[in-house]
């Protein structure tokens, strides 16, 4: 069978979350240090690792199948390439930002002025919907100095924390967009790799669920049993059995981990007891 042919960035963080759930899919990567390619030893997939801004370009020609890759270069690069799955690590927004000492009322604030990014695309588009035209600096680089050396009077950049803005003396104005790492595909791919796909897929589901849940088991006395069913969230019915003890039963269901704190203090409130909560590798629905 041939193998499915996968890009990923070549270092940073989203080159760490991407092996990551690769390796959480049971997939083992053979790579040595500073390998641009290397292949799985246990599941039918090349592991090629390219500069971010470079992959939309490779999947649009075919030569990887899919691609690990952050949302926002996707619209600014790849508007064209269809997105199988959102993998939701590697979270950030794309956003617009001026000096701190700018009084800053409005978008109408950036009409004529200079910005500097390495997203012009999505800059001219944002800016557009509001009838508004500038002056774009393309820089691929660090673009947070430019306001200070006179460069730029604002500029556009992906936002995590803030902190890198906060260094740099800049607020951030307009948030364009959010985005987060994504599955893309190429529109090249063929029948073979489409069903290597189709597998693959199927492990990163059953990761990212598992990943957004928790395993919750309970003591609760039965008497309360109908009021702690009801509170539960559960997937479909909590699993209830019988303790050694007469008039208690061990309640076992499994939470979003987003609710899960809520949740416990109404557990709690109703006379569950002996609340244990559990990780869960894997979740195949």
């Amino acid at each position: 069978m041939d193998n499915i042919k996968i890009a990923i960035q070549k270092s940073g963080r989203l080159n760490e979350d991407s092996l990551k759930i690769l390796k959480d899919c049971g997939i083992g990567i053979d790579n040595g240090r500073d390998q641009l390619k290397a292949s799985s030893r246990n599941f039918p997939l090349e592991v090629f690792y390219l500069r971010n801004g470079d992959i939309p370009q490779y999947l649009r020609d075919g030569v990887v199948d899919i691609a690990i890759i952050g949302e926002n270069v996707l619209i600014e690069k790849g508007e064209d390439i269809q997105v199988a799955e959102k993998l939701g690590f590697s979270k950030c927004r794309v956003s617009l930002a001026v000096p701190k000492a700018y009084e800053y009322n409005s978008i109408e604030d950036l009409r004529g002025k200079r910005i500097a990014t390495s997203y012009p695309n999505t800059v001219k588009n944002y800016l557009s919907k509001s009838g508004i035209t500038a002056d774009l600096h393309i820089i691929n680089g660090s673009v947070e100095i430019a306001p200070n050396i006179g460069l730029a009077d604002a500029i556009c950049d992906i936002v995590s924390s803030g902190s890198t803005l906060f260094k740099n003396n800049l607020k951030e104005v307009e948030v364009m967009l959010s985005s987060e790492a994504v599955l893309a595909v190429s529109p090249k791919i063929q029948q073979q790799q489409q069903e290597i796909l189709t597998k693959l897929l199927f492990r990163i589901r059953s990761v990212l669920t598992a990943r957004q849940s928790k395993y919750v088991l309970m003591n609760a006395p039965n008497d309360s049993l109908d009021q702690i069913i009801k509170i539960l969230p559960g997937m479909r019915s909590p699993t209830v059995l019988p303790l050694a003890e007469a008039g208690w039963s061990s309640v076992h269901t499994v939470i979003n981990k987003d609710k899960f704190w809520e949740v416990l203090d109404e557990l709690r409130n109703a006379g569950a007891e002996g609340i244990l909560v559990c990780p869960i590798e894997k979740m195949v629905l």
